[in-house]
């Protein structure tokens, strides 16, 4: 089957990794999924070697024969894109595998953010491990944040919820900080009785650092019992989903405009009612004319949209690739 001129669409996030192949008119092909990329722990040319295994799936489902080529575009959203150096050296190694001439990368949050959107104009907050935003417009301008973590000024995300939650605990079992309820329900998260177990558990390994986003569930569960510490972290990723939204709305001059702020990622999604009324509260005291939406749809299908966007298709092709991924 020829497959010469169809679009290459590419989520490549931390934990996983979908592919499609689409056509001009919205029809998806076919598809597949992998592992996650992670080029700063592998390298570029090791992960692009894995995103390439995935893309050959995708492209056999569809019915190619050979290695995958002939595409007219390729739409690559990546995670740990984050810098424009960082773009440029996952470009490079993509235009390299002869799959298209024509390859745009992104942050896989730009994904995230076009498969919310009828348009490319908006702004999209993701906030899951880790908290990242990004903008767009209908001419081409981006808005975004290095969103590597503290060093670039970043604060949220569920494991930094995780890690706040953890800081405070501590201090209120000791008695430097204010009392808390957190001191009592993260340790019993792990079948333990105190914070100074918790912290023997976690500093000798018994239990995995990486657990620790388990106890943002626990967090939002004692905030919405009452307790004042717990409801103050929770206000405060509030107070950070809306400065990053608004800023990233006013350096695309659309601040004053009615323009959609979609909301993802694990924490988001969650829809926990004291974020979220905290988060609408603020929003419409600094963005009165910004409306909030939830993205639910695949992030593959932003990218086979942004891919779309690219050739110029047809408004017809939008909706067919939405309605494949039931959006």
């Amino acid at each position: 089957m020829g497959l010469t001129g169809t679009l290459l669409a590419v989520d490549a996030g931390n934990s996983k990794t979908d592919v499609a192949v689409v056509t001009e008119d919205g029809t998806v092909l076919g598809a597949a999924r992998g592992g996650g990329f992670q080029p700063p722990l592998v390298g570029v040319e090791t992960a692009v070697d894995a995103l390439a295994e995935i893309v050959g799936r995708a492209w056999e489902a569809a019915g190619g024969a050979g290695a995958p080529a002939g595409f007219a575009h390729v739409a690559a959203c990546l995670a740990n894109a984050d810098l424009p150096v960082e773009e440029d050296g996952l470009h490079a190694a993509l235009v390299a595998r002869g799959w298209s001439p024509s390859v745009r990368v992104r942050n896989d949050t730009f994904a995230i953010l076009r498969a919310g959107l009828d348009e490319p104009r908006g702004v999209a907050v993701v906030c899951g491990a880790g908290i990242n935003c990004v903008g767009m417009a209908p001419d081409g301008r981006t808005a975004r944040f290095p969103a590597i973590g503290k060093i670039s000024g970043d604060w949220g995300g569920g494991a930094g919820m995780a890690d706040e939650a953890l800081w405070f605990a501590a201090r209120a079992e000791d008695g430097r900080g204010e009392p808390t309820e957190l001191a009592r329900a993260l340790p019993a998260h792990f079948g333990l009785e105190t914070m100074y177990e918790l912290i023997e558990a976690v500093h000798l390994g018994r239990i995995p650092f990486v657990r620790r986003h388990e106890l943002t569930p626990v967090l939002f569960r004692v905030s919405a019992a009452g307790d004042a510490v717990a409801l103050a972290l929770v206000h405060r990723l509030a107070e950070e989903v809306v400065t990053l939204s608004t800023v990233a709305l006013g350096r695309l001059g659309l601040l004053d405009e009615e323009a959609p702020v979609m909301l993802g990622g694990s924490v988001l999604a969650a829809r926990h009612p004291q974020l979220e009324d905290r988060i609408a509260e603020l929003l419409a005291a600094r963005a009165p004319k910004a409306t909030i939406g939830f993205v639910t749809a695949p992030p593959v299908l932003g990218a086979g949209l942004l891919a779309l966007d690219e050739v110029a298709a047809a408004p017809a092709a939008a909706a067919r690739l939405r309605e494949h991924y039931g959006a």
